[in-house]
């Protein structure tokens, strides 16, 4: 992906990080007792997905846009499961939710072109 690309679908890109986190957050809600029952992160995962359909039936996703975004929809969903872990250590630990949710990270940076960073011009004339 190209910066113009980057820039052009980082609504898309936050709004699947958003409802990975909302969902996993949702999932705990409903099925774990160390977790509080609140409605707010149903109705948080209900509207970014409904946000994100909304942006795909605006404006087709380009080419290579649903892989990064599925893989940002899992950052947020182990994130927040590496967070819930961290918080509650009765429910286990949270070093392979973080794991996954790193090497996810680092696979997206680097499809999006963050970490290809080309040297400055200071140290190319030496």
């Amino acid at each position: 992906m190209d910066k113009q690309q980057v820039k052009a679908e980082r609504k898309t890109l936050v709004l699947s990080l958003l409802a990975g986190v909302c969902g996993n957050a949702t999932l705990a809600v409903l099925t774990s007792s160390s977790v509080a029952f609140s409605i707010f992160p149903v109705l948080a995962f209900v509207l970014a997905v409904y946000c994100l359909y909304q942006e795909y039936l605006r404006k087709p996703m380009t080419e290579g846009t649903p892989a990064i975004a599925t893989a940002c929809f899992f950052v947020g969903a182990f994130g927040y499961s590496a967070f819930l872990r961290a918080a509650v250590p009765e429910m286990g630990s949270n070093f392979l939710p973080l794991m996954i949710a790193l090497a996810l990270l680092f696979w997206v940076s680097y499809k999006m072109g963050v970490m290809n960073k080309k040297a400055k011009p200071e140290a190319e004339a030496k």
